[in-house]
């Protein structure tokens, strides 16, 4: 029974008769199997025998037609899994080949020790493995020892281990992924199901020898992305004829899954940023399609289906840069990127205008002396009136600071709150990844200072931000505030008119057009923070930031992060881009990203 999977089995006595001592139990028996239901109807006999009564057992009990000199089998029809492809067919996972390095023992020649040596040496396998596998009971002279799986495309490699004598290579049908660690945190990889995922499974035709997704989407998608092998289990004589099949479920193939994921931009921003840690999100911010998700560095996901060797993944852990860590799907301090945000809530609610000015001079301000020696404190002086059209050209600080002091603490939480923060929104919009709530506290109560409301209109505080959320944020402004809803499954014909909005009126359509405007500023002005972004022939809103990541005032080394938010305005071509460097501080920050962003846009 194990053999055939089976699970759910109940037996259900119909009769019990006694004839000349023996009791005779007759009963129906029925079983869920990898091919299906199995009924039948039995009887068992019991006989006394000293007291005690024992079953007549024959192979009979088993399945009715069961005799005892033949044998039950299953036989599998293997069925494939769906590949995922990009917006314009490219395959991100496919079904493909890869390479079984083995052995051959009784090819080994003479120098048995010297080749196992150089077999270790090129395949990164142990000799103790190595040999542990060549002293299987099963092995014979001629028997093939599988020891390492290698891509199909390694010939290097295959090469040089086909100098050796005994050395035997076979390609076997495997999950394989084209860009590798381009995509590795969106797509994921699969491998063989663990024990404890067969029991979580059971009932819905998987097995032991079952591959299933792990991570990324071949996770999210494992419903729509697997194949239901076919099965059929029969029962055969001596000689191998078939006698009678028991049960048979015919393969269903799995169904592939087409994204809107445009690689081109996928590998071109995932190049240029893989030495650094951070993300790019980017986005069609009419229609709410993910074209790129990038975080760096990464991993290969072809390595997870090769197999990975205890020194690999203790590398892989252990490495200080995290390439396992998904960065677009978590959540950061905003810095600077987050000023639009306050300056659209203010204006939204009418707690400022585009007249409303602040008087200050000076490069820090604090409200007075009850805040003792903190100070807000911003980079740049400039000689124009303190209004948000200013303040967001030159990034000013001390006017958002004293933006959320005017909103109010309540009310700036409020109009948050319906931005979606603190709200599980990847569940929300039924998106196939889970990433990190949005917050502007890191306690249940906003319980802010003053000092801790002004530096949260500035975007620091407690205030974090998950990417793909500021990326819905940012579309408000393209959108007359509306915030668009993501999406990573490709539909055809997709505009705005079919877009599907997160939050409708988010902003006020005069607050979002009146920031989008002070953004093309930011890029178009001289004085523009982020004036090296313009393109010719292409306007361009956007927002430099820099997020200090201080555990207290005088904390020096905790760094900054690098963000730079923008979109593309009346384009044939819409984009949005969302970046952020770690280590700020070291490359530039927000500047470092904007040739990346550039090479983009113009390719």
């Amino acid at each position: 029974y194990e053999g055939i999977d089976a699970y759910d089995i109940k037996v259900d006595i119909s009769e019990v008769t006694k004839e000349n001592g023996v009791y005779k139990i007759a009963y129906k028996e029925s079983m869920s199997t990898s091919a299906g239901i199995i009924e039948f109807d039995n009887t068992a006999k019991l006989v006394k025998e000293n007291k005690e009564y024992k079953l007549k057992w024959s192979s009979s009990m088993i399945f009715p037609e069961l005799r005892d000199t033949d044998k039950v089998r299953v036989s599998t029809i293997t069925a494939s899994r769906g590949e995922i492809l990009d917006r314009n067919g490219e395959k991100l996972a496919q079904n493909g080949y890869i390479s079984t390095v083995g052995i051959v023992p009784g090819k080994l020649g003479e120098n048995k020790e010297e080749s196992i040596s150089k077999i270790s040496e090129l395949t990164g396998v142990s000799v103790d493995y190595i040999n542990k596998q060549l002293s299987a009971s099963y092995v014979k002279d001629d028997t093939f020892v599988p020891i390492k799986k290698v891509s199909a495309s390694n010939n290097e490699l295959k090469d040089k281990l086909l100098e050796i004598s005994g050395i035997k290579i076979t390609s076997t049908a495997s999950r394989v992924y084209p860009l590798g660690e381009e995509t590795a945190h969106l797509i994921g990889y699969v491998q063989a199901i663990s024990a404890d995922e067969l029991k979580a499974k059971e009932g819905k035709g998987y097995s032991s020898s079952s591959i299933i997704g792990k991570a990324g989407l071949e996770q999210a998608y494992e419903d729509t992305l697997r194949g239901i092998d076919g099965t059929e289990i029969y029962i055969i004589d001596e000689n191998g004829t078939r006698l009678k099949t028991l049960a048979k479920q015919d393969k269903k193939d799995g169904t592939d899954v087409k994204l809107t994921i445009d690689s081109n931009i996928q590998k071109q921003l995932y190049y240029q940023m893989k030495s650094d840690k951070g993300f790019f999100v980017v986005m069609n911010p009419t229609t709410g399609e993910l074209l790129a998700t990038v975080s760096t560095p990464s991993y290969n996901s072809n390595d997870f289906v090769l197999g990975l060797s205890q020194s690999q993944w203790d590398e892989l852990n252990n490495d200080e840069s995290k390439p396992l860590y998904n960065r677009f799907l978590q959540s950061y301090c905003p810095g600077s990127t987050f000023k639009p945000i306050t300056g659209a809530i203010g204006l939204t609610t009418g707690k400022i205008t585009t007249d409303t000015t602040f008087n200050y001079s000076g490069l820090k301000w604090q409200k007075d002396s009850s805040w003792g020696n903190d100070y807000v404190t911003t980079l740049t002086a400039y000689s124009g009136a303190k209004n948000v059209a200013n303040a967001i050209i030159h990034s000013d600080n001390i006017f958002f600071a004293q933006t959320a002091m005017q909103i109010g603490k309540e009310t700036f939480c409020s109009e948050l709150d319906k931005l979606g923060f603190n709200e599980d929104i990847d569940q929300t919009i039924k998106f196939p990844l889970t990433f990190k709530k949005s917050q502007y506290s890191n306690s249940e109560k906003a319980n802010w200072s003053e000092k801790k409301l002004a530096d949260s209109g500035y975007g620091q505080g407690d205030i974090l931000v998950n990417p793909i959320h500021m990326a819905m944020m940012y579309s408000a402004f393209v959108n007359e505030g509306n915030m668009i809803m993501p999406y990573l499954e490709y539909k055809e014909n997709a505009s705005s008119q079919t877009a599907k909005y997160y939050k409708e009126n988010a902003f006020s359509k005069e607050a979002a057009n009146e920031v989008r405007d002070g953004l093309i500023q930011v890029v178009e002005n001289p004085e523009g923070t982020a004036n090296d972004m313009k393109v010719p022939g292409v306007t361009i809103a956007g927002k430099t930031g820099t997020a200090e990541l201080k555990n207290s005032s005088t904390d020096t080394q905790s760094g900054t992060l690098g963000w730079f938010d923008c979109f593309t305005v009346n384009s044939e071509n819409p984009y949005l881009f969302v970046g952020m460097v770690e280590k700020a501080n070291n490359n530039g920050g927000s500047h470092y990203l904007i040739p990346m962003i550039k090479r983009a846009i113009s390719k």
